[in-house]
C-alpha cells in the first residue's frame, strides 16, 4: 500500500474511527483495514515507554474489541455431504432438495445457498512472473482501433489494430489495417521486424487462421505464407495454447494500453492518419514511459535489447499464392492458361503450385519438396516444356480426337496427325479446338480449311479457324446470290422459293391431320372421365 494511504488509515485510527467507516472513506477493503489496525496496535504497544518485559503494566488499546458472536450454520452437520456434492459440480438447489428428501433438513434454501458459497470460495489465481533474455521473444496480436472513416463514404468503422511487442523491453510496433489476410498478416510481421531493426528468436501468437491452420500443442500446422515469411527472417513461431491468453499477456496489456490511452474517444478521417498518430504516440509517450514492473524506461531497455536482435536479411519476403493442380497426360500442369512441365511428378498425381510474381514453383503435395521451377509465362497459352520431355505415344484421348477428326474429312485427319507428331500430347488442346469447330461450321468447310492450311504449311488452330470462317462466309454469300437479288440495306427479304421449302398444300394437309388427331384425343378423354365409377 502507498505511504499516503497508510498514513490516512493511521490518522483515522487515532481518531477512533471504526474499520467500516475507514473502508467507506478510503475505498480500501475492510480486511486490509483490519490488518493495518492490528499492526498499528502492535506498533503502539511496542513504542509505549510504560511497557517492559515482564511488567504487569499493560496499556489497553484505544477501545477493547467487542466479542464477535460466532453463528453456526444449520448446514454444518451435513458439511461432508455438501462438500462431496460440490465436488460433483452440483448446484445449491439440487443439494438443498437432497438434504430435505434424504436427511430431513429443516432449514431454508438460502442457508444452503450461503453455505455452498463459502465452501466454493477459491483463492485468487496466482501467476509466476516469467523473465526473458534480450532479443528472445516477441508477442503479436490483433485488437480494435479507433473509429475511422470508410473511404468514399460518411460511415465510420473500427479497423484492426496490430501490435507486436518485444517481451524484454516492452517496445511495441502498432499499425491499423482495414482487413486481414495471409499475406497482410505476414507483411505486418515484416514491418514490425524492420521497425525494431532486428529479429527475435521466436514469436508468440494466437491460433488465428492467418497464422495457424490447425492448432496443435506439439506440431501446429502453420499457414504456408506465414511460415515462409518467418523462415526468411529466421524466426520460429510458438503459437499459444487454445484459450490461453495469459501466455502472451505482454501484448494483451499493450493492446489495452493503446486502446485506453492513445485511441480512447478519438476519431480519424483516414487509416493513414491513425497510423501517423500511433507512430507519434509511440515515439513521444509510450517509449518514454517508466514501466511499472521493471521500474525502467522502455526506450532505455529497448536500446539495451537492440544489440541482441538477429540481423535482418537484405531482401524482403517474396509472397506467393498456393494452388493444387493435377498433372495432365502431357506431363504438364495448367496455371493461368499456360502449361508448365511437372516432371518428375507422375501423370495424374496432384502437386502444389506456388505462384510468385516472376516464377512458378512446383512442389510435392505431401513433403512440399521442390520439384521444378519455371519463369512465369508472359502471355496465356505458352507451353514451357522441353522437347526431350514431351510425350508422343498416343493415349485414349488422342485416339478419340483423331477418330473425330477422321469423321470431318481426310485433310482434317491429316492435319491433326501432323500436329500430334510435332507437339506430342501437349498439342492436344489444338486438336480439340479443330474438332470443336464441328459445333459451329459444316464439316466440308472445316476439311477445306485444313487442306489450305496443309498447302500453306501453317499447322495452327487459329489458322484453321480463320480459314473456316472465310470459307463459311463465302458459302453463305453464294447462297444469298443464288436465291435472287440481294435485299436493300436494312431490309430482310423472305425467301419464297427453295428446294427445302415444300408446297403450301402439303403444309395444309399436315395441319388438318394434326387438328383431327387433337379432337379425337379430347373426345376420348371426356368419355373416360364421364364413365360410371371413374373419379374425375
Amino acid at each position: 500500500m502507498k505511504s499516503n494511504q497508510r498514513a490516512t488509515i493511521e490518522t483515522l485510527l487515532e481518531r477512533n474511527t471504526s474499520q467500516r467507516e475507514i473502508a467507506r472513506i478510503t475505498g480500501i477493503d475492510r480486511k486490509t483495514v483490519r490488518s493495518y489496525h492490528q499492526r498499528w496496535l502492535e506498533q503502539l504497544q511496542s513504542n509505549s515507554p510504560g511497557v517492559a518485559t515482564g511488567s504487569a503494566e499493560q496499556i489497553p488499546p484505544p477501545w477493547p474489541p467487542a466479542p464477535v458472536p460466532v453463528a453456526t450454520s444449520l448446514c454444518e452437520p451435513w458439511r461432508a455431504f455438501i462438500e462431496a456434492q460440490l465436488r460433483l459440480k452440483r448446484n445449491a438447489t439440487a443439494i438443498y432438495q437432497d438434504l430435505v428428501d434424504q436427511h430431513g433438513f429443516a432449514g431454508q434454501y438460502n442457508s444452503v445457498k450461503r453455505f455452498c458459497a463459502k465452501l466454493r470460495h477459491k483463492e485468487p489465481e496466482q501467476f509466476d512472473r516469467l523473465s526473458f533474455l534480450p532479443g528472445e521473444e516477441m508477442q503479436v496480436d490483433y485488437g480494435e482501433g479507433a473509429p475511422t472513416r470508410v473511404p468514399g463514404s460518411d460511415r465510420y468503422r473500427k479497423p484492426r489494430l496490430f501490435v507486436a511487442t518485444l517481451r524484454y523491453s516492452r517496445a511495441s510496433y502498432r499499425c491499423v489495417v482495414w482487413k486481414s489476410s495471409q499475406q497482410i498478416w505476414a507483411e505486418l510481421h515484416e514491418q514490425a521486424l524492420r521497425y525494431f531493426g532486428g529479429c527475435p528468436q521466436y514469436v508468440v501468437l494466437d491460433n488465428l487462421k492467418e497464422g495457424v491452420l490447425k492448432p496443435d500443442l506439439y506440431e501446429p500446422d502453420l499457414n504456408p505464407v506465414y511460415a515462409a515469411a518467418l523462415a526468411h527472417y529466421g524466426v520460429v513461431a510458438d503459437p499459444a495454447r487454445v484459450r490461453d491468453p495469459n501466455r502472451k499477456g505482454t501484448v494483451e496489456h499493450a493492446i489495452g494500453h493503446t486502446q485506453a490511452t492513445a485511441l480512447k474517444g478519438r476519431r480519424f478521417e483516414s487509416i493513414e492518419a491513425q497510423n501517423e498518430f500511433l507512430a507519434h504516440w509511440e515515439k513521444s509517450w509510450a517509449s518514454k514511459r517508466i514501466h511499472g514492473t521493471e521500474r525502467r524506461q522502455v526506450q532505455a531497455m529497448f536500446e539495451e535489447e537492440r544489440s541482441h536482435l538477429k540481423p535482418l536479411p537484405l531482401l524482403g519476403v517474396q509472397y506467393f499464392d498456393e494452388a493444387v493442380r493435377t498433372v495432365c497426360d502431357d506431363s504438364c500442369v495448367r496455371v493461368d492458361h499456360s502449361s508448365y512441365a511437372a516432371r518428375p511428378a507422375p501423370i495424374g498425381s496432384k502437386v502444389l503450385v506456388r505462384i510468385y510474381a516472376q516464377r512458378i514453383e512446383i512442389r510435392d503435395m505431401h513433403t512440399r519438396a521442390l520439384l521444378r521451377t519455371h519463369a512465369k509465362a508472359e502471355r496465356p497459352g505458352t507451353v514451357i516444356l522441353p522437347m526431350e520431355e514431351r510425350v508422343f505415344n498416343p493415349s485414349r484421348e488422342t485416339r478419340l480426337i483423331l477418330r473425330q477428326a477422321g469423321e470431318i474429312g481426310e485433310h482434317a485427319s491429316r492435319l491433326c496427325e501432323l500436329l500430334f507428331a510435332i507437339e506430342g500430347r501437349v498439342g492436344q488442346r489444338k486438336l480439340w479446338g479443330i474438332v470443336g469447330l464441328m459445333r459451329r461450321y459444316p464439316a466440308h468447310c472445316i476439311n477445306a480449311a485444313c487442306a489450305q492450311a496443309l498447302e500453306q504449311g501453317v499447322y495452327s488452330y487459329k489458322r484453321v479457324l480463320a480459314l473456316t470462317e472465310a470459307l463459311f462466309a463465302q458459302a453463305m454469300a453464294a447462297i444469298e446470290a443464288a436465291c435472287g437479288e440481294a435485299p436493300a440495306a436494312g431490309a430482310h427479304a423472305l425467301t419464297q422459293q427453295h428446294e427445302l421449302i415444300r408446297d403450301a398444300e402439303e403444309y395444309s394437309d399436315l395441319f388438318a391431320l394434326a387438328a383431327a388427331t387433337a379432337n379425337t384425343t379430347t373426345t376420348t378423354t371426356n368419355n373416360t372421365t364421364n364413365a360410371p365409377g371413374v373419379q374425375p
